[in-house]
């Protein structure tokens, strides 16, 4: 996806071939509000082609490199040869994601009843990301404040988030936090131990809970597991069942969490 009228000259773009004749294929870019462009035989396939039809044909996506683009005219000359298998498969990763952050971005807006903000949080998202798509990983990772801090009113970022949590599916999400566990008990030492404990309960077998020393009073939280909801709750469970047994033994306990920089939010 591109707020581009126009695509650049080696762009990589998804197509959809629409009309094969003979001895060039006539294609459409998705990318671009469905712009026309042209491949010509010499730019479908490497060596002699026989049947044009034997490696194009209408109805199929392609991923072709952009050749040359006169505006004015409004053409735009591509090559399919020119793109190779990975750079296929990622250029149609890249779509597709792209396709799926735009259709949550309209859920988003709709929830608010603000169908204008479509184009502004389209612009703002790729002037930060360059893509749409890993401003909605990067939500989910470390949270509203990763659009709060560029500029987003609360509520959009509310609204955003609420989409990611609910669509963005991470192969694992890793989250963490650092924990201040103090008592000036006398049996301050066994205190902190249950504490600890009690900070790595049982959890399901997808789930990875780790505590580090970082020097008294403090210690690392981190858990792991398949998507954030299931990490942020067992985080939050961790760390609450710690305080509490350091309250509770009257001493001092308090939980921060850890952005994407390394601080503390």
């Amino acid at each position: 996806m591109s707020e581009r009228s126009w695509p650049d000259t080696g762009e990589l773009v998804v197509c959809s071939v629409v009309n094969v004749k003979d001895f060039v294929a006539f294609v459409t870019l998705d990318e671009y509000n469905d712009r026309e462009g042209l491949i010509p035989i010499s730019e479908i396939a490497r060596g002699w082609i026989k049947y044009i039809r034997d490696h194009i044909r209408e109805g199929q996506k392609v991923v072709c490199k952009v050749l040359s683009v006169d505006s004015g005219k409004g053409h735009i000359d591509l090559s399919l040869k020119d793109v190779n298998e990975h750079q296929r498969r990622e250029k149609i990763r890249q779509w597709k994601n792209e396709s799926k952050a735009r259709k949550w971005i309209g859920f988003a807006i709709a929830n608010l009843g603000r169908p204008d903000l479509l184009e502004e949080i389209w612009d703002k998202l790729y002037d930060e990301y360059g893509e749409a798509y890993p401003a909605f990983e990067d939500l989910i990772v470390n949270g509203t404040h990763v659009l709060t801090d560029i500029g987003f009113a609360s509520d959009v970022a509310d609204a955003l988030y609420a989409v990611a949590a609910d669509n963005v599916k991470l192969p694992t999400v890793t989250i963490s936090g650092d924990l201040y566990l103090k008592t000036t008990s006398p049996d301050g030492v066994n205190i902190i131990r249950r504490a600890l404990r009690s900070a790595n309960p049982k959890v399901e077998e997808n789930i990875k809970v780790e505590i580090t020393y970082l020097g008294a009073p403090n210690y690392r939280l981190k858990v792991t597991a398949d998507n954030y909801k299931e990490a942020e709750r067992t985080l939050e469970k961790a760390s609450n069942a710690a305080m509490g047994v350091l309250k509770r033994a009257g001493g001092e306990a308090k939980f921060s969490r850890k952005s994407k920089s390394g601080k503390n939010t």
